[in-house]
């Protein structure tokens, strides 16, 4: 290890030791509290851009490069979520602020999103249109917890809105999956972030 490594190790290490020790000196009440209060624009954003691409692919390209973009369009949301909150004043990578124990556990949620692709490919393999309605469905359960920790009703509704129109348009238009789902979704994106940036902050 380089000199230079050696004390980027020993920054990092400091600052995550204060981190923590900020953590334990708040409850988790406040810890939560703080979270809720957070805007929440980076991820939603990141997701509507990302099922944009998807529904554009799906008018203009042929299938077998639809199927690839949205492999990589939906893989690639938590990297774009991270670069969006630069600019919305999220900014996921930055050590110097107050660690906070729900941050953590918002970002288990994104790792259980991740999780399900076990679960689509075996389908994808047997049928590649049930792909938007796997990745779809699957990938937006992780605002059911969202919603719990925020003490909101729009992460319920975003995931069961999404889980319902999904179905619905998968049966309904069998030969527009990757154009009709895609779309919906995008805007079930739009109402979220619409009443995220428009609620009311909570108090402990």
């Amino acid at each position: 290890m380089t000199i230079l490594g050696f004390d980027h190790l020993i920054i990092s290490l400091h600052l995550n030791l204060i981190m923590t020790k900020d953590s334990i000196n708040r409850t988790l009440d406040e810890q939560r509290v703080e979270f809720a209060n957070s805007k929440f624009l980076a991820t939603p954003l990141a997701g509507l851009i990302a099922w944009s691409i998807i529904g554009i692919a799906g008018l203009i390209l042929p299938i077998q490069y639809v199927v690839w973009t949205l492999f990589i369009a939906t893989g690639s949301i938590v990297y774009l979520g991270m670069f969006i909150s630069k600019f919305t004043g999220e900014n996921f990578l930055d050590k110097k602020k107050p660690k906070n124990e729900f941050d953590q556990l918002f970002m288990f949620t994104v790792v259980q999103a991740v999780l399900v692709y076990s679960i689509a490919l075996p389908f994808f393999l047997v049928d590649y249109t049930s792909l938007p309605l796997s990745v779809g469905i699957l990938t937006g359960l992780m605002w059911v917890p969202f919603s719990w920790i925020i003490k909101h009703w729009i992460g319920l509704f975003h995931a069961i809105v999404r889980t319902i129109v999904v179905l619905i348009l998968w049966y309904v238009f069998p030969d527009h999956r990757f154009v009709a789902i895609p779309f919906a979704i995008v805007l079930i994106y739009i109402i979220t972030i619409v009443v995220l940036k428009s609620r009311k902050e909570i108090t402990i």
